[in-house]
């Protein structure tokens, strides 16, 4: 990668590992049952299809639209669901499939949505981590990584819906962000 305003945190072999890593551990601790992954969109589509892959059982997959950023770098407090799922999850073991657990504001309120439709368990993965920035309480059972409070995009994270086809995970420095703003 040699965009100047992008600065490699995560390159993408050391993705493509951990997420190896973290399907050998949801598929042991899920040997049997009804196993969904509820992919949060669109961030955590990318991480969702190689975690899927990584997976030694059979997995479902569905997908949930939610929304608390708009088009900025800050979320706006305010969650909307802007996709709900379209199946029934009772019964049945559901982890949350997240690109990124931030303020913990769009999962804290998605895990009180999911648990009111009773699944046999719920758990989070989430490919990065920044505990730091967390408002809400989340309980995370798989991450990826734990990173610094640091504005990152690729691999499905976006600055207004720009840079989620990079392999890596970068950090955009203020200046591009800027640009990505006007542009």
């Amino acid at each position: 990668m040699t965009d100047p305003k992008l600065r490699v945190l995560i390159p993408s072999r050391e993705i493509q590992q951990r997420i190896r890593e973290m399907g050998e551990q949801i598929s042991a601790d899920y040997p049997d049952g009804e196993l969904y992954f509820v992919c949060i969109l669109k961030g955590a589509c990318f991480f969702l299809t190689d975690l899927a892959r990584a997976m030694r059982r059979p997995v479902s997959l569905e997908f949930m639209g939610i929304s608390t950023y708009g088009k900025g770098r800050n979320t706006s407090g305010e969650v909307r669901v802007t996709k709900d799922l379209d199946t029934s999850l009772e019964g049945a073991h559901v982890v949350i499939v997240e690109d990124i657990v931030d303020s913990g504001v769009t999962l804290n309120y998605l895990v009180n949505l999911l648990e009111q439709r009773k699944p046999r368990s719920l758990r989070i993965a989430t490919l990065l981590d920044k505990p730091e920035r967390r408002q809400r309480p989340v309980q995370t059972t798989y991450v990826g990584f734990r990173i610094p409070d640091e504005f990152v995009v690729g691999f499905g994270l976006d600055y207004a819906e720009k840079y989620r086809n990079l392999d890596d995970i970068c950090v955009l420095d203020d200046e591009a962000s800027s640009l990505a703003k006007g542009a």
